[in-house]
C-alpha cells in the first residue's frame, strides 16, 4: 500500500505542473475581468516556479511576460475603482428601446442578483440610468422618487464589471442624484451579494441607506 505522503513526495513536482495549467484554462472561464486577471496571474506564477525547477527556460520567460502583463491590468483596473473618469452615467428615458433591450438581453442574469425585480416596474420606475465605460454599457439603474428619497429599483453590473464597484461612482461621486434632488438613496430588500456596505450604505435591518 502505498502511503499518501510518500506518493505526494515523489509527485508534487508533477501536482505542480499540472495545478498551473489547470488554474490558466479556468481563467480563461471568468467572465468577470478581475478575476480573470487575477488567476490568471496565479496560474502564471505556479507555471513559471514549475518550469524553472526543471530548467525549461523559454517557458519561465513567457510565464514572466504574461505574468507582468497580468500586473500592470490588474493595479489598472485597481484604480479604476476609485477613478471619477472611469464611467459615464447616462440618463435615459423610460421608454427607449436601448433600455429595454439592455433589460431583455441580461434578464436570466438580472434574476439571479435580484430576484424581487418586477420587468414591468419599468411603468413605475421615473429615472433610468445606463452606466457607461467609453461605450460600452456596463450596467443599469432604476429609480422610483419618494420625496427626497431615490428609492432603487434595479442596480444591474454586467458580469465583466461585477468586480470594479461602479455603484461606488454612481452613489457617491457621480454627484447625479444630487442635482436631481435627493438626499438619500434606499436600496432593494433582496438583492443577493449586496456590495453596499462597501460603499457607504448603513443598514436600517432591511435595506440600506446612503445620506447624499
Amino acid at each position: 500500500m502505498v502511503r499518501p505522503v510518500s506518493w505526494l513526495a515523489d509527485h508534487w513536482l508533477d501536482l505542480l505542473g499540472w495545478g498551473g495549467s489547470v488554474l490558466l484554462v479556468y481563467s480563461l472561464l471568468q467572465a468577470r475581468v478581475l478575476r480573470f486577471r487575477t488567476l490568471n496571474l496565479i496560474g502564471c506564477a505556479v507555471l513559471l516556479a514549475f518550469n524553472a525547477i526543471i530548467g525549461v527556460w523559454p517557458m519561465v520567460g513567457m510565464n514572466a511576460v504574461l505574468g507582468a502583463i497580468n500586473v500592470w491590468f490588474i493595479v489598472r483596473l485597481l484604480r479604476e475603482r476609485h477613478d471619477d473618469t472611469a464611467f459615464e452615467v447616462v440618463e435615459v428615458g423610460i421608454g427607449e428601446e436601448f433600455l429595454r433591450y439592455v433589460l431583455r438581453a441580461h434578464a436570466d442574469d438580472i434574476q439571479q442578483f435580484q430576484p424581487d425585480f418586477d420587468p414591468t416596474a419599468l411603468r413605475t420606475a421615473e429615472h433610468a440610468f445606463v452606466v457607461l465605460k467609453g461605450d460600452e454599457t456596463v450596467g443599469v439603474v432604476l429609480l422610483r422618487a419618494d420625496g427626497d428619497i431615490a428609492r432603487i429599483q434595479l442596480d444591474y453590473v454586467t458580469p465583466k464589471y461585477r468586480d470594479l464597484s461602479p455603484g461606488e461612482f454612481v452613489f457617491r461621486r457621480s454627484g447625479v442624484l444630487r442635482d436631481l434632488g435627493f438626499r438619500h438613496v434606499m436600496t432593494p430588500p433582496h438583492m443577493v451579494g449586496a456590495y453596499y456596505p462597501h460603499v457607504g450604505f448603513r443598514s436600517n435591518g432591511r435595506e440600506f441607506v446612503l445620506d447624499l
